[in-house]
């Protein structure tokens, strides 16, 4: 599961579903099909605006797609705030997913995923707050020794 979040997509494949996607927009509507393979590309891209865009792609055909296109679309939208390190709401994604399909092997990867790093930033997260506190608290010693030394 790892790869699959971690996984980018090249400028030239951005460059070619973004091509079949201005085209089919051109002619009028864009197939779900065309839009889901833009979104899918973005949301691997290496660029944060292009994985926004992406989301954004992704969460318009959530609300008019068959429920295979609101699968698909619910583990992508997982993948890209998960990208954009918007853990939360990646989370929400999955669970929607699993909702619809309990037994979706991909879904649970990626939930564990998504807690794993939640996890792991928390645990950083307090780390740096505590190694701040020391600082802080060193300064302050260090200003009150000086002044008793005055």
């Amino acid at each position: 599961m790892e790869e699959i979040v971690n996984e980018t997509v090249t400028i030239d494949e951005i460059k070619r579903f973004e091509r079949n996607y201005n085209a089919e927009l051109a002619r009028g509507k864009v197939p779900a099909k065309v839009q889901f393979e833009y979104g899918w590309c973005l949301v691997r891209s290496p660029y944060t605006n292009d994985i926004k865009k992406g989301n954004i792609l992704m969460e318009e055909l959530l609300h008019g797609g068959s429920q295979e296109i609101k699968r698909d679309c619910l583990f992508y939208l997982g993948v890209g705030h998960f990208r954009l390190k918007n853990y939360t709401k990646a989370l929400e994604f999955v669970k929607g997913l699993l909702q619809m399909e309990p037994n979706n092997h991909q879904a649970k990867d990626l939930e564990q995923v998504i807690k794993r790093k939640m996890n792991k930033d928390g645990l950083v997260g307090i780390a740096m707050i505590g190694g701040a506190a020391v600082v802080v608290g060193g300064i302050v010693a260090a200003g009150m020794a000086l002044a008793k030394g005055k």
